[in-house]
């Protein structure tokens, strides 16, 4: 690993660093990679505490906001001298003479205030304890601040794409976690004792490559009971979607074992009488274990889109859970694309979650990659 571009780093430091410095060293130095780890830990800690970001309660209906348009805030205000704070203005509701369409403006006569740390809605903290407090919140609750919109129903739409983040992103890893434990135990098998052990694992693996992905998902997930509570639902999604994704990393674990297990230090570990566990799980799969987490850095995007697109189609997570596919199912209709574009907002989150996530798993790769100068 001492091949890998150092070139900020003393040739001291680098001759006694440990693989992971290495690798991190390399990673620092690729600037997109280091950008995208920083939006995606933003987005994992919006997801984790989904209300503290969130400003009105996602499920509460509005009827007097029905695709209410996004408001603006505000630091500077000269209506009334000059001050300075965070503030929106209300929208004004007026129609047009002649096609009756709504117009909305800005009532720059009042100012609302938005505080800091300001009390809302109540949420529970990870299931365990509740709390009202918000990052921000409108200070007058008869005027909800509107930041992305309203939906169909007078719904914000940005509390309920930071709530949706919860789930669409959480799925992603939690899927990803399944697929890299039968990707790593099988793959790891095949590889390791190889012989008919390796020739029946790599005819399942082809079995699985060569299923129609979308096809696969859209039969299952149309199979699971309309009825069945949202974390069943939950579950059983991420379940279809880790066991047709783990096919193409036990493949690469198998190429890495067969790789690894004809070396030295493996010979030495056999001679000194190590039970093959340990050789697999303390000797062989940590010597490739950063090409591991860059495949599982690029495997979460392609759940997050599996899992969007299913919602999408009707045929995976179903209201009241909120996802980003769920809440995509409402622009929909040529409606939302004529009046109400900023219901695509969903889709911008996943596209940005997707990007980071993408180049995060590049950054990583090339981190890790020996040969990479």
């Amino acid at each position: 690993m001492t091949d890998i571009a150092v070139t900020n780093v003393q040739p001291d430091r680098a001759a006694v660093a440990s693989q992971w410095q290495l690798i991190w060293w390399a990673f620092r130095r690729h600037r997109l990679a280091m950008v995208a780890l920083v939006v995606t830990v933003a987005m994992y800690v919006v997801a984790l505490v989904p209300g503290f970001f969130a400003i009105n309660d996602p499920t509460l209906q509005n009827a007097r906001a029905t695709f209410h348009p996004p408001q603006g805030l505000h630091l500077i205000d000269t209506s009334d001298g000059f001050s300075i704070g965070l503030h929106y203005y209300p929208l004004k509701l007026t129609r047009d003479p002649d096609t009756l369409a709504a117009i909305y403006k800005e009532d720059t006569s009042q100012k609302m205030p938005v505080v800091l740390f300001g009390r809302g809605y109540e949420y529970s903290v990870l299931g365990l304890f509740r709390t009202n407090i918000h990052l921000f919140a409108s200070a007058d609750k008869s005027r909800p601040l509107f930041l992305f919109g309203a939906d169909r129903l007078g719904r914000d739409v940005y509390s309920r794409v930071v709530q949706g983040a919860q789930i669409s992103l959480s799925i992603g890893l939690v899927g990803v976690f399944i697929s890299l434990l039968l990707g790593i135990v099988l793959g790891g098998i095949s590889g390791y004792y190889g012989g008919r052990i390796d020739f029946v694992m790599q005819r399942v693996i082809d079995f699985v490559l060569s299923l129609p992905t979308i096809p696969i998902w859209l039969a299952l997930a149309a199979a699971l009971p309309q009825g069945w509570p949202a974390t069943l639902q939950y579950m059983m999604i991420t379940i279809i979607l880790s066991f047709t994704g783990w096919a193409q990393l036990a493949r690469v674990v198998r190429g890495r074992f067969l790789s690894l297990r004809t070396e030295e230090f493996v010979a030495a570990a056999r001679l000194d009488g190590v039970s093959e566990g340990r050789i697999i799980f303390r000797h062989m799969l940590p010597s490739f274990s950063s090409h591991i987490i860059a495949s599982v850095t690029l495997a979460v995007p392609a759940m997050i889109l599996a899992e969007t697109s299913l919602s999408f189609l009707g045929l995976g997570l179903q209201p009241p859970t909120i996802s980003w596919g769920v809440l995509l199912r409402e622009a929909q209709n040529i409606r939302s694309i004529a009046t109400a574009p900023w219901l695509f907002m969903p889709g911008a989150a996943v596209v940005i979650a997707v990007m980071a996530l993408n180049l995060l798993g590049d950054g990583l790769r090339d981190a890790a990659d020996p040969y990479n100068k």
